[in-house]
């Protein structure tokens, strides 16, 4: 039996090449998720062989452990192991995968999402790794937003979430919300992933609405038919949409009178 098996069995182990710290010493972390309201979120954490294990697990079965999937009660945080073994072959997590939803309406379609994800790694450069607070906190952030489109013969407008990295101060990046932490940093803390809501909603296709007081009007194409409706230069002509609880509007999200039905 060789030092990480052994600590892995005992429960003991925090670094994985140098054999056993004391027992009892945490092996796990939780994670916080602070989202807006009318958000959610579903994990994946996945493991991997330990360093120095040359060991496989057949299949890859039972690699990943899943949080808050479906058919299973909600959650508000994950604990999440360090630690697994799977076909008497000794795991260390490598990768937790944080699934973002965002509901805009009552169905059960009504809904978008994204991704963050945050890696687990043995060791990292120190200007990759992320940092914890005295009270063992550590926080990466992400900003998410809304966009618009209409779809369908009756042009329902539905929304498409994007969630892009944020820094502590406020700046936005072009990737989704990531950050690092070693097999060490982890046991017995807490990473909480911080998403704001950006203020404003923009289209999701360009050319196909025209912003005016009040929001964005959605412009007509050739006929109400046309599923594509670009404006091409046509800022005159415009449509009503669907919203889903059924109103019929012309501006939105400025939409505080509604039609009773289509044209």
């Amino acid at each position: 039996m060789n030092d990480v098996f052994r600590c892995l069995t005992l429960g003991g182990c925090l670094v994985l090449t140098v054999g056993c710290s004391a027992v009892g010493k945490p092996e796990s972390f939780t994670f916080v998720p602070d989202i807006p309201p009318n958000f959610k979120y579903e994990l994946t954490a996945t493991y991997v062989p330990a360093k120095g294990q040359t060991c496989t697990v057949p299949g890859g079965r039972n690699t990943q452990v899943g949080f808050n999937k479906i058919n299973t009660p909600y959650k508000d945080t994950s604990e999440i192991e360090l630690y697994r073994t799977v076909s008497d072959c000794p795991l260390a997590l490598n990768h937790v995968e944080i699934k973002i939803t965002g509901i805009f309406g009552p169905k059960r379609g009504d809904s978008s999402y994204d991704y963050a994800s945050f890696a687990v790694r043995p060791e990292l450069l120190e200007r990759h790794m992320g940092t914890f607070s005295d009270e063992g906190t550590g926080e990466f952030f992400g900003e998410c937003m809304w966009s618009f489109r209409t779809t369908g013969p009756k042009r329902y407008l539905i929304k498409l979430l994007t969630c892009k990295k944020m820094d502590a101060q406020g700046n936005v990046a072009r990737s989704r919300p990531f950050t690092a932490y070693t097999l060490t940093q982890l046991p017995g803390k807490t990473v909480r992933l911080k998403i704001k809501l950006a203020a404003q909603e923009k289209p999701a296709i360009g050319d196909t609405w025209v912003e005016v007081p009040g929001g964005w009007k959605r412009c007509l194409g050739d006929s109400f038919e046309d599923q594509y409706a670009f404006c091409y230069g046509n800022y005159k002509d415009f449509s009503t949409f669907k919203m889903v609880d059924e109103r019929i509007c012309t501006i939105y999200p400025g939409c505080t009178e509604y039609k009773d039905e289509t044209p």
